[in-house]
C-alpha cells in the first residue's frame, strides 16, 4: 500500500482513545476552553464499552429478563400468554439501533464542543508528538503528525486469551461474539465466573441455553464480599446455572458439532471432558498499552501491563493515563470520573477522584451492587466494624413485585457509625446503591441514612432498614 502524509496539526490537549474515559475528557476540556482532538481507531466512538461492552450486554439483558418473566412469571400473576418465542435476528438488530444512535450522540457532543476527532492508531513520536495511522477509503495507508502540549492515554482494555485456545467468535467467543451469536445455544460453557461471564451467561439462560460455569477459584464473583457471593451462586442455581469451581481448564478445541473442552480439577487433578454449542471465554480483561510508542517517550508499564499514574500524570509530565489502561477498578463510569479530573489538572484546576467510594454493579437478575469494603477487606485491616442487614423478603414494595430475592448489607466503623461499605442483592441494585454512595462520598454515618425518610413502598427503604440494623433497631424484621 501507499503512503500519505498530511500536515502536521497542533492542539492543547489530544485525548487517545474515544472510550467512556476519553470521550468525556476531551468534553470536559472543550468546556475549560483548550483546543482539544480525540483520536479514536474505531470507526465509531464510545470505546469498548458502548460498542461491544457494557450498553449491548444490558440492551440484551433486558429483553431476556422480559422474556423470562413471559415464559414462568405472568401466568402466576393472572396473565394469560402463550409459550414465547425470541426472534434473534430482531433482538441483534435492536441492540445494534441502540448502540449506533448512542455512537452517533457522541459525535453529535463533540461537534457541538467543536472537538476535532481523528480516526486512526495513535504512536508516541515524543512527548509532545503522535503519529495517526489509518486507511483511507482506497486502501492507502495515511499517516498524520499531531502536536500536543498535553495528551491523555485513554487506550481502554482488551479481552485477555486463554492460552492455547484459539476464539473465532463463532463458536468459541470472547464477549464480543457472545453478543453477536447467531442463535440460542442448546449449551453454553462459560470460563469464567466473573461480571462479564455471569451476565451474557445470563442472557442466553434466560432464552433457553444450557449454562455451565468454570471457575479456577473456589467462588464466584473472587473480589465480591463472601456472603455476597455465596448468595448469588444459590440463586444463579436456582435459576439453571451449574457451576464446578477449583477446575482449570486444560483445552478448548472445536469439532463438528461444537467445542470439547477438556477440565482438571484444581483439588485432586481428576480430569473430564465436556462438550457444548459454545464456550465463552471470560477470563478477564487487559490493558491496550502495546503499539503505542510508549518506549519513545520513557513511559512504562507494570508486570501486568498497566501504565501507573501518579495523580493521573504518568512518568512524563505533559502525559495522563486515565480509565482501563491504568490501575484501579476497570469500571466505565471510573474511567468517566479519571477523565473529567485529568482534563481538568490540564486546565490548572483541582481535578480529583475518590477512588474509596466507586460502586460496582452486576446487571443480572437480581442485580448485584457494592460500594466501599467487603467484610473480608475490613477484617484484614483489622478494622472494627458494625454489620446492619435487612432481606429484601421483608420489603413490601419487594414483596408487591414479586422480587423478594437477595438483602442489604451495611458495614459501618464500629466507634465512629461511618459507613465503610454496603453490599445489595435485589431488583434495582444498581440504583438502590447510589443513596449509599452520596451518603459515603459526605462522610455519613448509618444513623444519616437510618434518620433519613424514605418513600414507601419502595426499594431504598431495604437500605434505611440496613442502617437501623446497625444498632440492631430494624422495624419490620
Amino acid at each position: 500500500m501507499s503512503e500519505q502524509n498530511f500536515v502536521q496539526r497542533e492542539f492543547d490537549l489530544v485525548v487517545i482513545g474515544a472510550g467512556p474515559g476519553g470521550y468525556v475528557a476531551a468534553i470536559r476540556a472543550a468546556q475549560l476552553g483548550l483546543k482539544t482532538a480525540c483520536v479514536e481507531k474505531r470507526k465509531t466512538l464510545g470505546g469498548t464499552c458502548l460498542n461491544v461492552g457494557c450498553i449491548p450486554s444490558k440492551a440484551l439483558l433486558e429483553v431476556s429478563h422480559k422474556f423470562h418473566d413471559a415464559g414462568h412469571q405472568f401466568e402466576k400473576l393472572g396473565i394469560g400468554i402463550s409459550s414465547p418465542k425470541i426472534d434473534v435476528t430482531k433482538l441483534l438488530a435492536n441492540k445494534n439501533e441502540i448502540v449506533s444512535g448512542l455512537t452517533g450522540g457522541i459525535a453529535g457532543l463533540f461537534k457541538k464542543n467543536k472537538i476535532t476527532s481523528i480516526e486512526g492508531a495513535a504512536k508516541f513520536l515524543d512527548k509532545n508528538t503522535i503519529e495517526v495511522t489509518r486507511a483511507d477509503d482506497q486502501g492507502k495507508i495515511v499517516k498524520e503528525q499531531i502536536s500536543a502540549k498535553n495528551f491523555i492515554i485513554a487506550t481502554g482494555s482488551e479481552v485477555t486469551n486463554l492460552p492455547g485456545v484459539e476464539i473465532d467468535e463463532k463458536v468459541i467467543v470472547s464477549s464480543t461474539g457472545a453478543l453477536d451469536l447467531e442463535k440460542v445455544p442448546g449449551k453454553m460453557i462459560v470460563i469464567g465466573a466473573g461480571v462479564i461471564g455471569l451476565e451474557l451467561g445470563s442472557v442466553w439462560s434466560r432464552f433457553g441455553a444450557e449454562v455451565e460455569v468454570i471457575e479456577y477459584l473456589d467462588k464466584i464473583t473472587p473480589a465480591m464480599d463472601a456472603e455476597v457471593s455465596r448468595n448469588f451462586q444459590r440463586i444463579l442455581e436456582k435459576q439453571g446455572f451449574k457451576f464446578r469451581l477449583s477446575t482449570k481448564v486444560v483445552s478448548v478445541k472445536k469439532d463438528k458439532s461444537g467445542a470439547i473442552v477438556e477440565i482438571e480439577s484444581v483439588a485432586d487433578g481428576k480430569k473430564e471432558t465436556l462438550s457444548a454449542d459454545v464456550v465463552l471465554v471470560a477470563i478477564g480483561r487487559r490493558p491496550n498499552t502495546e503499539n503505542l510508542g510508549l518506549e519513545n517517550v520513557g513511559i512504562k508499564t507494570n508486570a501486568r501491563g498497566f501504565i501507573e499514574n501518579n495523580h493521573l500524570r504518568t512518568s512524563i509530565e505533559n502525559i495522563f493515563a486515565i480509565g482501563d489502561v491504568t490501575t484501579g477498578p476497570m469500571l466505565a463510569h471510573k474511567a468517566e470520573d479519571e477523565g473529567v479530573a485529568a482534563a481538568e489538572i490540564i486546565a490548572g484546576q483541582k481535578g480529583h477522584v475518590n477512588y474509596d467510594v466507586i460502586p460496582n454493579v452486576i446487571y443480572t437478575y437480581p442485580e448485584i451492587a457494592s460500594v466501599g469494603k467487603t467484610e473480608e477487606e475490613l477484617k484484614a485491616a483489622n478494622v472494627a466494624y458494625k454489620v446492619g442487614k435487612f432481606s429484601m423478603m421483608a420489603n413490601s414494595r419487594a414483596r408487591a413485585t414479586g422480587d423478594d430475592q437477595g438483602f442489604v448489607k451495611i458495614l459501618a466503623d464500629a466507634k465512629t457509625d461511618r459507613i465503610l461499605g454496603a453490599h445489595i442483592i435485589g431488583r434495582e441494585a444498581g440504583n438502590t446503591i447510589h443513596e449509599v454512595v452520596v451518603a459515603m462520598e459526605f462522610g455519613g454515618s448509618a444513623e444519616d441514612l437510618a434518620r433519613t425518610c424514605h418513600a414507601h413502598p419502595t426499594y431504598n427503604e431495604a437500605v434505611k432498614e440496613a442502617a437501623m440494623a446497625v444498632e440492631k433497631r430494624q422495624i419490620h424484621s
